[in-house]
């Protein structure tokens, strides 16, 4: 009796404790403009601490429960100046700051790595690189990025099946499975997980979406052959405290995010944010008798750890899990049928883990590893037929930066693991293979406002041999706001079929490969030419113009007509070219 009295007592006291700690924390409330006008999506942030926020669409931004006591407060934007400004909290206090900000009139100083795998700014980037900031998710709200893109100039998501709903990515008219998906740097979105890589992560979770046209072979490997997209979640000073978004359309779709930043300790900070989308009511505005819309119900949990360590060091550490039922065919259909022939549905359970992270090694010299492992289970029906796969992915990949007078060398090496495997006729074992690979890149300024990038990467895959891919980009900075850049180099890819053709594999066809395939090859030269203009109050109009050429070959065809019981693959005997325009 006498020891619970004790351990209330000490409870007690613990509550006044934290409800007095509480009552000492000072806030800081005001709003983002430039211009006079409100600046959406800024990020306000307490240098050197965990702590910050971004504005609402109003420009209006609220941190609460500081700790009394002296910081120096940052603000960035993309197009604007960076703000800072030294403020002191007392206990309990309550502070209004209002953040004027000043457009950037130098050049586009949007920070980008995709183009070169180092950060730099856009202006001084050989390769051009698109951005598109949280901004441009929230005025185009669409349940998945995957759709959003479709507002993207040259990108255009593409759905293969009408009745199953999925698709793939098209960049300048090149097929799906020429564009790479990356997130966070690590292409962890390949095959199988294609469609599902642009699904389940929280918008307010990400920094920006950085998009490259044009072959990326020699620094990203197979499949960067028609262009790249690549997926940058937020630091912890850019993540806001707390968020929930959400959509609904007319159709009956309902997409909610909804996450947090959480603080463990001085040193490690913690960013979660839980996707959840569900689309469950049968259309059929055609009377077909067969669903206009794929019926889906999603979720996604993501996680991304921050570890802060001595020099400003790079830890981080990020997972996610997503499930996913998807289902479209004969309104009648329901899960009871599923895998029968009375009622015609193709239904798809997808399973789904990934984990990513980067180490910058505790030496002099900046070296960086960088880590990815997905798991990607697929459950699927087409009418009675059953495809049933299970895919995994690792990456490893150590790069070594470094500047030597008028040269900026990037030395890297790889190692890349694939597995695939599933229960069709065409997989009589399952594919596995490692592919090492060697890169270099060294950037040169030969002239004020001129430079010039020329890179090689060396790949092994058992299937095909030694495969080199060279590059090499030019930029002229013609003046602040004027750049132009010709770009040239080849890409390839080693082709799954399996993974990529998966809905034909799943009859009864004998699969002949009538000779040992080489992989996809392209050379591809792009001229581009960036222009800002500026009006006296800040404001710009941003002209952006591609010539781009591809010429492919060895490109890798499936035969369904020699044979109907076959599906012959053999390298296609001649040339296929893409060109055009794109501004």
């Amino acid at each position: 009796m006498r020891l619970k009295l004790i351990l209330l007592i000490v409870l007690f006291m613990s509550l006044l404790s934290f409800n007095d700690l509480r009552s000492q924390m000072a806030e800081l409330r005001g709003i983002v403009t430039g211009n006079g006008a409100a600046i959406p999506y800024a990020n306000i942030f307490f240098e050197g601490t965990g702590k910050g926020t971004s504005s609402n669409e109003d420009g209006v931004y609220h941190i609460h429960r500081i700790v009394p006591g002296s910081y120096k407060i940052r603000t960035s934007v993309i197009g604007y100046l960076p703000f800072s400004q030294k403020i002191v909290f007392g206990q309990n206090e309550s502070k209004i700051l209002n953040i004027e900000l000043i457009p950037n009139s130098e050049q586009l100083e949007e920070t980008v790595v995709t183009g070169t795998l180092k950060a730099v700014s856009r202006s001084e980037s050989p390769v051009p690189v698109e951005v598109y900031s949280p901004t441009f998710l929230k005025k185009n709200p669409t349940p998945s990025i995957f759709e959003a893109l479709q507002n993207v100039n040259g990108v255009r998501p593409q759905i293969n099946c009408n009745v199953c709903n999925t698709g793939d990515i098209h960049i300048n008219g090149l097929e799906g499975p020429y564009t790479l998906v990356l997130i966070d740097g690590m292409p962890i979105v390949s095959g199988l997980g294609t469609v599902y890589g642009l699904s389940g992560i929280p918008n307010s979770l990400i920094a920006q979406i950085e998009i490259v046209k044009g072959p990326a072979s020699s620094l990203y490997g197979s499949e960067a052959v028609g262009g790249l997209i690549n997926i940058i979640t937020k630091s912890s000073a850019e993540a806001p405290v707390s968020f929930a978004d959400g959509f609904l359309s007319d159709w009956g779709e309902y997409n909610l995010d909804v996450g947090a930043k959480i603080m463990l300790g001085k040193k490690v900070d913690l960013l979660l944010g839980i996707n959840y989308f569900n689309f469950d009511t049968p259309i059929d505005n055609n009377g077909d008798n067969f669903t206009d819309l794929t019926l889906q119900h999603r979720i996604s949990l993501f996680q991304k750890w921050n570890f802060r360590r001595n020099k400003n060091r790079i830890f981080s550490l990020a997972g996610r899990y997503f499930y996913e039922d998807r289902w479209g065919g004969e309104l009648q259909w329901t899960p009871e049928y599923r895998g029968g022939d009375e009622i015609y549905g193709e239904s798809i359970y997808t399973r789904r883990w990934e984990i990513l992270g980067k180490y910058e090694l505790p030496i002099n010299e900046k070296v960086l590893f960088s880590f990815s492992y997905n798991d990607h289970n697929q459950n699927s029906v087409y009418g009675d037929i059953p495809y049933i796969a299970d895919q995994r992915i690792g990456f490893g990949q150590l790069t070594w930066d470094k500047t030597i007078k008028s040269h900026d060398i990037l030395l890297g090496s790889a190692l890349r693991y694939n597995f695939y495997n599933d229960n069709t006729t065409a997989t009589i074992e399952a594919d596995e293979v490692i592919i090492p690979s060697l890169f270099v890149q060294d950037e040169m300024k030969l002239a004020n406002g001129h430079s010039l990038l020329l890179g090689l990467r060396y790949d092994y895959d058992k299937r095909h041999g030694s495969i080199y891919t060279p590059r090499s980009a030019y930029r002229w900075k013609i003046s602040d706001n004027d750049i132009l850049r010709l770009n040239a180099g080849t890409g390839f890819r080693v082709v799954n079929l399996f993974t990529e053709e998966h809905a034909s594999l799943t009859g009864a066809r004998e699969v002949i490969v009538t000779e040992e395939l080489k992989p996809e090859r392209s050379f591809n030269i792009n001229l581009n030419f960036l222009k800002k203009i500026y009006s006296d109050n800040g404001t710009f109009i941003e002209f952006d113009a591609s010539v781009f050429y591809t010429h492919f070959n060895n490109i890798i065809l499936p035969d369904y007509d020699t044979n109907p019981n076959q599906i012959i693959y053999d390298n296609l005997d001649g040339k296929s070219i893409s060109q055009g325009i794109s501004a």
